[in-house]
């Protein structure tokens, strides 16, 4: 089963590292997280890569001109600097040959269990599964008695309610059906209508889920790799 990676965004809210380098080639520790996506899955035995690069193609190329993840193979497939998702998808229709395919963005990391993920997709008759998280809070949470004295403080909890899209999907190929070019979103119409036609599927991960969309959230991976506390190494 094909993995495919999409790593062509702009990653303007993390401009401080992505002025010189795409999101995907920033880094956790000494390796970019786009090296630590590819460890992740190939723990679970997907070896076989598809990567879909726009803004600053030329260094995740050179990266992996020089540098070789044991049993893999990675194709690198620019797919257009204004590309958007649901059309970067699209641009790799030809080189899917089998009926699913993993997907993923290029600035997350998890340690969302992939064949629980595969086995609700499979039992669900969907065309798309995607992983639903509840996110971390941003800032600590407390709540405030009448009389003024804190009654709960909460550093940082996870959201209660609240799911969100985690990325880490599983599609089958008619998802193709629902691309129309490099403009479509597809957070947008395609996940939309596949909800109103009962084709889209959520599987919930109650563990470790988090983005790098800002220096902050980059700076607490760091953490958590340098500490060895990192839920995602399972390698």
């Amino acid at each position: 089963m094909k993995v495919v990676i999409l790593c062509g965004g702009l990653g303007t809210r993390l401009s401080e590292e992505t002025k010189t380098k795409p999101k995907p080639m920033v880094k956790i520790g000494s390796k970019p997280i786009i090296w630590h996506l590819i460890k992740y899955f190939q723990y679970y035995g997907f070896n076989d890569f598809l990567l879909a690069t726009g803004y600053k193609s030329n260094v995740i190329k050179k990266y992996f001109e020089n540098t070789n993840i044991k049993n893999t193979n990675i194709k690198l497939i620019y797919t257009g600097k204004d590309t958007l998702t649901g059309g970067r998808i699209l641009r790799l229709k030809k080189f899917i040959k089998d009926d699913e395919f993993l997907m993923t963005y290029g600035d997350g990391l998890s340690n969302i269990n992939l064949k629980k993920l595969i086995s609700h997709h499979r039992k669900s008759k969907s065309i798309v599964t995607l992983s639903a998280v509840r996110p971390p809070v941003r800032f600590g949470e407390i709540k405030i008695s009448n009389d003024g004295k804190v009654k709960q403080f909460k550093e940082k909890p996870q959201a209660s309610q609240n799911w969100i899209n985690g990325g880490f999907f599983i599609m089958n190929k008619e998802i193709f059906n629902y691309l129309k070019n490099d403009k479509t979103i597809l957070e947008r119409q395609p996940l939309e209508n596949l909800t109103k036609k009962k084709k889209l599927s959520g599987f919930k991960h109650y563990s470790f889920w988090q983005c790098m969309d800002t220096m902050r959230d980059k700076n607490y991976l760091n953490k958590l790799w340098k500490e060895h506390k990192s839920p995602w190494k399972k390698w």
